[in-house]
This record gives structure tokens, sequence and C-alpha cells, in this order.
């Protein structure tokens, strides 16, 4: 690591300390570098702004949470429903645990979905491409009748988006989301194995 990588690095890491601490919209940078022993022009030459630091603090738990998932595609003995299972429910769990413990990180996270959309669009890239290759294992094995993977992924992802981010859309506790979701599981399941209209662009098509 270059030393301008470890400054980059010891910025993020003061700037979660202090945005879970005393919250996003409380916090300055005058006081972020004031954490980081440096002044605050010295900061503006790694970061333009204090949203640029959330952003960077949202990237990184985005693209560890996606690292996370992929290891589901090489879990011995899983078949292919069961990997989708797995993803699912490990997303919800995580994010819902992630921003329980630490409320003032939902405040973040909206201000930079918010301001940020194309952050946002980067992470459930990330992740549709791991519900992609989900898909293409079941068909390989014959569970499921997909043509399309990667439009099926993005289905699968509109479906679930409430459980990937479970306290920006609603207050549920845990256990009524993870009822929800299981309903919406079975639901997509049955339609990868039966080759569901919805999961083949041109059969939409050809019935709208």
């Amino acid at each position: 690591m270059t030393a301008h990588d470890a400054t980059h690095q010891k910025i993020i890491d003061a700037a979660k300390r202090r945005f879970m601490h005393y919250g996003y919209t409380k916090t300055t940078m005058a006081e972020l570098a004031s954490d980081c022993e440096m002044s605050p022009g010295n900061l503006y030459r790694y970061f333009p702004g204090k949203l640029d630091i959330a952003e960077a603090i949202c990237r990184e738990a985005s693209m560890q949470t996606a690292e996370d998932l992929s290891r589901i595609l090489t879990a011995p003995g899983r078949s292919a429903a069961q990997r989708l299972y797995d993803f699912l429910f490990m997303d919800l769990r995580e994010t819902f645990h992630k921003l329980e413990e630490d409320p003032k990180i939902v405040e973040m996270a909206q201000i930079v979905t918010a301001e940020r959309p194309e952050f946002h669009n980067e992470g459930l890239k990330r992740e549709r491409e791991v519900l992609a290759r989900i898909v293409e294992l079941g068909n390989m094995s014959g569970e499921f009748k997909v043509p399309e993977p990667e439009f099926a992924a993005e289905m699968i992802q509109a479906a679930t988006l409430k459980f990937s981010y479970p306290q920006l859309f609603t207050r549920l506790p845990l256990e009524k989301l993870e009822r929800e979701l299981e309903g919406v599981y079975q639901l997509i399941v049955a339609g990868l194995k039966g080759g569901a209209a919805c999961c083949d662009p041109h059969k939409q098509l050809a019935e709208a």
C-alpha cells in the first residue's frame, strides 16, 4: 500500500467512526481533518467533499458484500435453488443486522443512494452478476429452464430489492421480512424451474 493509499484509508476509517457516532449530517470536513491530524486543505486533496467520503465507505461495504455472496457459488453440495436461497437470505440478514447495529449508517446510505444513483447501480450490478451465475448453474444441472440468465437475474433482483436494503424500505422486524422473503423465493424458484415468462424477455414481449 502506498502512502497515498494509506492516508486515503485512514480518512475513510476516521469518517466511519465519526459518522457512526455523530451521524453524517452533523459531521464536518474540518472535524474529519482534525481526526486525521491534517489540515482541511490537505483533506480536500484526497476527497472533494464529505459525500465522496461517504460514497467510498458505502463502496467498500458493497464490494465486501459482493465478495461474501460470491462464495456461495463455490460452496460444496448445494443445488442451484439452495444457492439462490443462501444468496437472498444472507443478503437480507447481513444487511439488516449491519444497519440495525449502526442506525446512523442508514441515514448516510439514504443520502448516498439519492445523491449518487450511479454508485447504487454499480452495487446492484455486482450482485446481479452473482445471481446470473447461480441461474447458469441451475441450467447446467437441469434444475432451471431459463434461456437468458442475465435477464432472469435482473427480474430476481427487482423482486427482492426490498430485502437487500430492508431498513431503507420498511421498519418490519427481521422475522417478518424472512417470512415474506420465503414466499417470494418459492415463487421465483417455481418460475425458474418451469421456464416462466417472467424469466424470458421474448415470452414477455409475445404475451404483452
